[in-house]
């Protein structure tokens, strides 16, 4: 996706006019379709199905419960939407900024391109990695597995989940037993 065009060939599912401000803000070509929160509409849905014939779908909502939802039920109607995501510390209102909750219309130009930039989408490939191996890994259970799966997240940037929840995501975006052993090994030296 070119970011400093003015035409874009995607449609950006958002949770609401704000993110879309945000977005138009810094890529003044890019278009959205809004959801108008997490119980995303039966006709946003339908919407979507028939763009996604045409065009590329990309999820970037916020990192929270709200934004989980919406991706879970966009990802459901549209399997081949791309998902983006920008980690919670990219998505906290600035002190000078309106508002206190978490969500994509606080983020800068450099987290929405990276996360722009850094789509995800479903594999029809699997993942070599394992439950084992996840474990293994201590991103499952243990004292620090949920800071240690939020690291690997921004590492990846593939969100936040809990255990079972990231599991299925890193199955989901085909990430290998390689991969994430290069995220956790750097996650653990940044600790």
């Amino acid at each position: 996706m070119v970011l400093n065009k003015k035409q874009f060939n995607a449609v950006v599912v958002v949770e609401g006019k704000d993110d879309t401000i945000r977005l138009k803000q810094f890529f003044p070509g890019i278009e959205t379709i809004e959801t108008n929160g997490s119980d995303v509409p039966q006709t946003v849905l339908t919407q979507l199905k028939k763009l996604a014939e045409k065009r590329e779908i990309i999820v970037l909502t916020d990192p929270d419960l709200n934004g989980e939802r919406i991706r879970r039920l966009v990802t459901a109607a549209v399997p081949s939407a791309k998902q983006a995501f920008i980690t919670r510390k990219e998505g906290e209102p600035s002190k000078h900024g309106r508002g206190n909750s978490l969500g994509v219309e606080h983020a800068s130009k450099e987290a929405l391109t990276k996360a722009l930039k850094a789509l995800h989408e479903q594999k029809q490939r699997a993942s070599d990695l394992t439950k084992q191996d996840y474990q293994r890994l201590g991103l499952a259970s243990g004292k620090n597995s949920r800071q240690l799966r939020e690291q690997v997240g921004i590492k990846l940037r593939i969100g936040y989940g809990n255990a079972k929840q990231f599991y299925q995501r890193l199955q989901t975006f085909g990430i290998s037993l390689a991969e994430l052993k290069e995220a956790v090994e750097e996650a653990k030296n940044e600790s």
